[in-house]
């Protein structure tokens, strides 16, 4: 494998966490045309540059390889079961249970390119934001649980409805925190149907301007380190479940950095390609 063309590369350490993950070749006993890792690197390279999968560099497999594998993959679970394990193994390196027993809910409005089709795109009148709405969970240390992306103009009390029922079927997760906007009767709702409990945090009375506020300000960095994929900076995917895809491998990428930092982020190091 030469070394990394692009930042957004995995590194040998983080293709060593990757790697045990993916599932076995299926290819009649034949060997792969492409490494598994430049298919990776190919995908996360369309997540964090934000370029279509026909504008791939030549030195990257063919895009219509990638997008297979892509598709494939999804199909299988892969990215689920990546973000599970990478999950639990950086909660395990802070020194915490495998599985979190509380989690943090908020949702992100963006705009919808004109890929995004009139079935799955709304107005939310209150972002003032044509297009989709992301609905994340994660853990109290804001790493990524469950995902669902849906149309803008679904309320918060109501498109939460879908990410919740995932993560309690997924997780031990019964306690869930989130803003003023998923308060009313989303609260009556999780505790019966769900047993799960739905706390809001409120801002205090007294509070002008910004303020960081307890249990919700980890959600918001993650949404925030998410959409500095520029693939994420609006939703350009015709099916939803492609965007929720996209998320998850950007949450991949970003815990496997975690997982493998070994300390606090530096200046990007200059990279040449042969």
């Amino acid at each position: 494998m030469s070394p990394a063309c692009y930042p957004s590369d995995l590194t040998d350490a983080q293709w060593e966490l990757i790697e045990p993950l993916l599932p076995e070749p299926n290819t009649g006993g034949r060997p792969e045309k492409h490494p598994r890792r430049k298919i990776v690197n190919a995908i996360l390279y369309v997540v964090r540059s934000g370029c279509p999968w026909r504008y791939l560099p030549i030195d990257l497999p063919p895009w219509q390889t990638v997008y297979w594998y892509f598709q494939r993959w999804e199909e299988a679970g892969v990215t689920e079961t990546l973000l599970t394990e990478l999950r639990r193994s950086a909660r395990r390196q802070a020194g915490r249970a495998d599985e979190p027993s509380a989690g943090i809910i908020d949702s992100q409005s963006v705009k919808g390119a004109d890929t995004v089709g009139r079935d799955s795109r709304g107005y939310d009148a209150n972002k003032k934001v044509n297009g989709r709405k992301r609905f994340i969970v994660t853990d109290t240390g804001g790493l990524l649980v469950t995902v669902a992306v849906m149309a803008a103009s679904r309320q918060d009390r109501d498109g939460a409805k879908t990410t919740l029922l995932s993560t309690y079927l997924t997780t031990p997760i019964r306690r869930v925190f989130a803003d003023q906007g998923f308060a009313g009767r989303l609260v009556g709702w999780t505790h019966d149907t769900l047993r799960t409990t739905l706390e809001i945090v409120r801002k205090p009375a007294a509070q002008r301007g910004f303020n960081v506020i307890s249990r919700r300000w980890v959600v918001e960095r993650t949404l925030a380190w998410l959409t500095a994929c520029r693939r994420l900076a609006r939703d350009y995917e015709r099916d939803p479940a492609v965007s929720a895809a996209i998320i998850r491998w950007a949450a991949i990428a970003g815990i496997a950095r975690r997982l493998t930092r070994g300390g606090p982020a530096r200046r990007q190091a200059r990279y040449i390609c042969d």
